[in-house]
């Protein structure tokens, strides 16, 4: 019974982090974060359990090691901008969670849960409510021709400006309109931006906005 408690706790658990991610549409997402927790969880309980003269804390450091190769699966680089290290965190959290059931170290599996849930659902729209004028969408008119939208988003490399969203449809006519929704620096002003962006050839028009 002990033993599907725990079980039953880290898919519990495994779950709600796991949602989010699902929600929001990340690499690693509900089921990934459930195997995760479980598996930590079961992994824990064999090192306690089934080997008298095992070492769990061994076991552990296998587990951490091992989940930050899992988690690097979900780091991807698009243009200037690196995704997947927030998927990456949760599921190295989510396997310390799944570990502290395993050992029975139940309130710091809960509460770590929660502060973690908190943290990705509340905290991105805090971030952007804290940084919202570093935060933009620019809306530009481009020549549909290829490299057109790897000049773009090497200019804002050279700026330092980071690629958060991208949208591109075609008008026609050989053009297409390219959406970006972009996070300059802290001290960078949004008119710079778009003046260089402007100067590109293949750039016909320019609109932004916050984002």
């Amino acid at each position: 019974m002990l033993i599907a408690f725990r079980l039953l706790l880290s898919l519990l658990l495994g779950s709600l982090v796991g949602l989010e991610r699902e929600i929001n549409n990340h690499p690693a997402g509900f089921r990934t974060h459930i195997l995760v927790c479980v598996g930590a969880s079961l992994i824990t309980m064999v090192s306690m359990f089934a080997f008298d003269a095992g070492d769990p804390s061994r076991v552990a450091a296998q587990i951490v090691s091992g989940i930050g190769f899992l988690g690097a699966g979900t780091i991807m680089r698009e243009g200037t901008t690196i995704r997947g290290l927030t998927t990456a965190a949760s599921l190295w959290t989510v396997a310390g969670v799944g570990m502290a059931i395993g050992s029975g170290f139940y309130l710091g599996a809960v509460l770590t849960t929660v502060f973690v849930i908190v943290v990705l659902f509340f905290f991105n729209v805090l971030e952007q409510n804290i940084l919202q004028s570093q935060y933009h969408t620019i809306r530009l008119t481009i020549t549909d021709i290829p490299g057109q939208l790897g000049r773009v988003g090497a200019k804002l490399g050279e700026m330092g400006v980071s690629i958060k969203a991208i949208h591109i449809s075609s008008l026609g006519d050989s053009k297409a309109e390219l959406e970006l929704g972009i996070k300059t620096a802290a001290q960078q002003q949004i008119s710079e931006v778009i003046n260089q962006l402007a100067d590109l050839d293949g750039v016909h028009s320019l609109k932004f906005g916050e984002s």
